[in-house]
């Protein structure tokens, strides 16, 4: 019961220390293997590892997504832009956000595939950067970096515990006009239907410019799919983006950070008019901002909005007019937000893994069962020694409760299972880890993750060096989003592996 025991303090302590928040991990993916174009080839920007851009396959990302699972959306864009991303991680425990598009989004898949090229060669800090696409099909799917901390939408409109404070609102205009100079720079200007969702936070908090405004939702799609008051008018009149288009929405950006709300600009223009710039201000600010840093954002937003064009800033002018209101750059974003920072998870095992360990690695439940299926009470052999009892009336209605569930296991009836294991398990006169590493994925598949994280745990304290305790444990853990207490158990059921490879023990 000691390791049991080492691992729930272990447990607490990091519980107590991370507030259970998810980490990204840096490992680079294959490279692709199509189209003509130079890749952005695996990089750090801003002290992060960005893999290079690669093709994805549409099974790849099926299993990072548990199959699209609907509890894995993160964001939907409506009836005008069908489009639904999806939270998800690959084999390599690399999270990501997987963007998916109708099937008749994009017909021709070499026009997605070059428009996704172009984009996946930008690489900036200030960018939540493309990683990769997918064309299988009909599927068209984009895969970027994914951000844990939300939206501005989420932070400025729907929060919580506290509103942003004026500092991070410029920061958050600073970063985001970096991002768009940036990519002006590296000949990608149009930006589509840049509003708060489109803003992301990393896990120090840093906001983002998410990278898939960088691609239209259809190839003959709306560039636009908010609310026409917000709408450059240009696009109104005769239905194209221009650079000077993204400034004007840029301005939208501006006014939500100014007021904590959507104003349509026409009216928000009309107060900065009238001389009405406080009434503009968030009073959730509570008066905690300079007036003359208002002043200076207000007429910013002004200029942006312009009804011609050629009036408004360009991206330069931006970060020229926002760089110099940058005081107190040494706080953490994170700080400023009211988050924890995430710590680094350890790295994924370098040696390969076994079958159960691939399974678990990719959280692949049902590739685990068949193992588990296959592999039958081979493991229990350690720790069976049965006594007298075994023909008691009582060992037989025990063991055929044992089988019970073991059909109903085989069959995929994991309610059943449960309970019958449970009925074993509660006469007490045999130990089995199996069973209990058995119960435990019929409870994930049940989604009970507290009661498969306890029976992972039972399993290892019957069998402590048993790696299948362990695998078990990681797949549990993840599922309660303990990510960093994942990847340990991993590691540890890796080694186990490694340990019994070499004295000639099967894992």
């Amino acid at each position: 019961m000691g390791s049991c025991c080492s691992f729930l303090q272990r447990r607490r302590r990091r519980d107590e220390r991370r507030g259970h928040h998810i980490q990204q991990q840096q490992h680079q993916h294959r490279p692709s293997l199509s189209l003509h174009q130079a890749p952005a080839p695996a990089a750090e920007v801003g002290g992060r590892e960005v893999p290079a851009f690669a093709q994805f396959s549409l099974s790849e990302l099926r299993a990072a997504t548990n199959g699209f699972s609907p509890q894995n959306i993160v964001s939907e864009s409506g009836d005008r832009a069908p489009n639904v991303v999806y939270k998800g991680r690959l084999q390599n425990r690399r999270r990501i956000a997987v963007k998916k598009f109708p099937r008749a989004a994009w017909p021709d898949p070499k026009q997605f595939a070059e428009e996704a090229w172009g984009v996946g060669k930008l690489r900036h800090k200030r960018l939540a950067n493309l990683i990769g696409y997918c064309c299988d099909g009909d599927e068209r799917l984009l895969v970027a970096e994914y951000m844990p901390n939300d939206t501005l939408a989420k932070h400025l409109f729907h929060w919580e515990k506290q509103t942003i404070e004026w500092a991070m609102r410029l920061r958050v205009a600073f970063y985001i006009a970096k991002a768009l100079d940036y990519c002006t720079d590296e000949g990608r200007p149009l930006y589509h239907d840049l509003n708060a969702y489109r803003v992301l936070f990393d896990e120090d908090g840093d906001p983002r410019l998410s990278c898939f405004g960088l691609m239209k939702n259809s190839r003959d799609g709306k560039s636009y799919s908010t609310n026409l008051a917000y709408t450059p008018p240009e696009y109104l009149r005769n239905g194209r983006v221009t650079p000077a288009s993204v400034i004007f929405s840029f301005g939208t950006v501006l006014l939500d950070l100014l007021s904590g709300k959507r104003i349509p600009p026409s009216h928000a223009l009309d107060m900065i008019k009238g001389g009405n710039i406080l009434d503009l201000m968030d009073s959730h600010l509570e008066g905690n901002f300079s007036t003359q840093e208002a002043i200076t954002v207000v007429n910013l937003a002004s200029q942006c909005l312009q009804y011609e064009p050629r009036e408004r800033p360009n991206t330069k002018n931006l970060v020229e007019t926002l760089g110099p209101l940058q005081a107190g750059s040494e706080t953490p974003s994170y700080t400023m937000l009211g988050i924890e920072k995430q710590e680094e998870a350890p790295p994924a095992p370098q040696h390969p893994l076994s079958p159960m360990g691939e399974a678990c690695s990719r959280m692949d439940l049902t590739a685990i069962h068949q193992i588990l299926v296959t592999t039958h009470y081979r493991d229990d052999e350690v720790t069976n020694e049965l006594s007298f009892q075994e023909w008691t009336q009582q060992m037989r209605d025990m063991l055929e409760a044992r089988k019970r569930g073991d059909f109903a296991f085989r069959d995929k009836d994991f309610k059943a299972a449960i309970e019958c294991y449970t009925q074993f398990i509660d006469v007490g006169t045999m130990i089995s880890p199996t069973v209990y590493a058995r119960r435990s994925l019929s409870h994930l598949m049940c989604d009970q993750y507290d009661a498969a994280l306890r029976d992972a745990m039972q399993a290892q304290c019957l069998h402590s060096d048993w790696p299948t305790a362990f695998y078990m444990q990681a797949v549990a853990l993840a599922k309660l989003n303990m990510e960093t207490d994942s990847l340990d158990m991993l590691n540890e059921a890796t080694k186990l592996e490694e340990k019994r490879q070499k004295t000639g023990r099967a894992p």
